[in-house]
């Protein structure tokens, strides 16, 4: 039987009131998408507010294989997480980042009860370099915080203070899963590097994002 991805994604376009524009990192929602659909996977792409997410126009810079810029026709209509009953019907939850999830995901408690029911049914819950701010704000049943002593990795600090966009940023990422008991491990800025904790696959950046995708075919194999 065909697997079934719930890909969430951003509908931020703001950073703040100063209106610095964010969104989707593309890379980090194509890639993934192109890799599944191979696999001949039924995927589901769901935003907080549902309709178009916006992509972020620097993940457009330095030239993107039409390919990859294919897959945006299907961020033009996403449907809305509250109307995403349950986990039931998935296998992953895939949270690619851009700026934006640091807005619109860390305060969803859709999101938050989505991730929980996927990690507690033993499903797979992913997140690449931003995405991980959609674990923020998850707590298991037991009222403890999802990532507390986990083993995970996100857009580190010293990324962070390096795009100069830190000063917009409502709370580092890094620190902030720190804060909430995970064991961060981080890399070199810009590498490669991602980590496996059970079902809890996270990448740090950008870079990163191929390999999650690897590490949950693997375990859909």
């Amino acid at each position: 039987m065909s697997k079934h991805i719930l890909m969430v994604v951003t509908t931020a376009d703001k950073m703040n009131a100063e209106g610095h524009e964010t969104g989707l990192w593309l890379s980090e929602f194509a890639e993934p998408y192109v890799e599944f659909s191979k696999k001949g996977y039924k995927i589901t792409v769901a935003s907080p507010l549902g309709g178009k997410s916006p992509i972020d126009e620097s993940s457009l810079e330095g030239g993107v294989s039409q390919e990859l810029l294919d897959t945006a026709k299907h961020l033009e209509n996403t449907e809305k997480l509250d109307d995403i009953e349950s986990a039931e019907t998935f296998d992953v939850i895939f949270m690619p980042g851009g700026h934006g999830t640091m807005f619109d995901l860390p305060d969803n408690e859709k999101i938050h009860a989505l991730v929980r029911e996927f990690y507690e049914s033993d499903k797979i819950v992913a997140a690449v370099c931003h995405g991980p701010a959609g674990l923020v704000g998850v707590k298991k049943s037991d009222g403890t915080p999802l990532v507390s002593g986990k083993t995970i990795t996100a857009f580190t600090d010293e990324e962070e203070r390096e795009t100069t966009l830190d000063k917009y940023m409502p709370f580092l990422l890094e620190t902030r899963l720190r804060e909430l008991g995970a064991n961060f491990v981080g890399k070199e800025n810009w590498s490669d590097h991602v980590q496996v904790d059970g079902n809890l696959i996270t990448g740090q950046n950008p870079q990163s994002t191929l390999s999650v995708t690897k590490e949950v075919l693997n375990k859909l194999n």
